[in-house]
């Protein structure tokens, strides 16, 4: 046999390596677009992390994925440091890495005009959608940098209106604007600890929270309209993508939307 013959023969009985296992959080993950992601990601072999407020809503997202152990539920206030930390603490301990984060938490808060936007209403949506991505997104990065091998990724759930506001919607806009500043921000200084950070921008997926959209909502013109809306499925299928690329490629910004709802050209 030659060398080259013996090589080859050496390499076929080698075992191949085992596929490192993929792990997620998901946030938000006891309904909507969380639990979508959650068991697409779950379908898809990762073990996720399921993060929310909700223990009993995280249970039933649990089930749906099978009940088993690549599955986690973590009760989380994402506006509360010391949960969050106890959030990736957990994860670490678990499973000893963390590959993704989809920092998913939000709240749309009240549809109301500026001039009755109490402060408390406007530092709730606040506390959720910014304070609470930051504090998950931290959370993540310093796991993803300090884990061997070095490096992960964040997908952070931007939405329609981190570019586009719709009426009455002063601290959600705020918030969903500044969601692009983290993320273009964790780009960044992700790129030494090869931190992958990316953002899906979500419009009109049929969620509890979006089920006013086919009844009417305001629009710009002052009218009151149904919106057409997109199964959430839809997005997760997007997620899951920008999640599996390989480390050396990224999806920056990719926006998902039910093909007829008023946004290119609204207002």
């Amino acid at each position: 046999m030659t060398q080259e013959h013996q090589q080859q023969h050496d390499n076929h009985d080698a075992p191949a390596p085992a596929p490192r296992h993929s792990t997620a959080v998901v946030t938000g993950a006891g309904s909507g677009i969380g639990r979508a992601v959650a068991l697409e990601l779950a379908d898809a072999g990762w073990s996720v992390a399921l993060a929310g407020r909700r223990h009993a809503a995280l249970e039933e997202t649990a089930t749906l994925a099978g009940g088993d152990a690549s599955t986690l539920c973590v009760a989380t206030d994402v506006t509360e440091p010391a949960a969050v930390t106890a959030l990736f603490e957990t994860v670490r301990d678990t499973w000893g890495r963390l590959d993704l984060l989809f920092n998913n938490a939000g709240t749309f808060g009240p549809g109301v005009p500026l001039e009755d936007l109490t402060f408390e209403q406007w530092r709730h949506v606040v506390d959720v959608n910014l304070h609470g991505a930051f504090l998950c997104a931290q959370g993540a990065f310093r796991l993803m940098r300090d884990q061997h091998p070095q490096g992960g990724r964040i997908i952070n759930n931007g939405s329609l209106s981190a570019h586009t506001p719709r009426p009455g919607s002063l601290a959600y806009t705020a918030t969903k604007h500044a969601v692009t500043g983290l993320t273009k921000s964790l780009s960044l200084d992700g790129r030494p600890y090869d931190i992958a950070c990316g953002q899906i921008d979500i419009g009109n997926a049929a969620t509890e929270m979006t089920a006013a959209m086919t009844r009417g909502v305001p629009q710009a013109d002052g009218s009151v309209a149904a919106e057409p809306t997109m199964d959430a499925a839809d997005v997760a299928r997007t997620v899951r993508h920008m999640a599996s690329l390989p480390r050396e490629a990224n999806v920056q910004f990719a926006t998902v939307m039910a093909t007829k709802m008023p946004y290119i050209g609204r207002g």
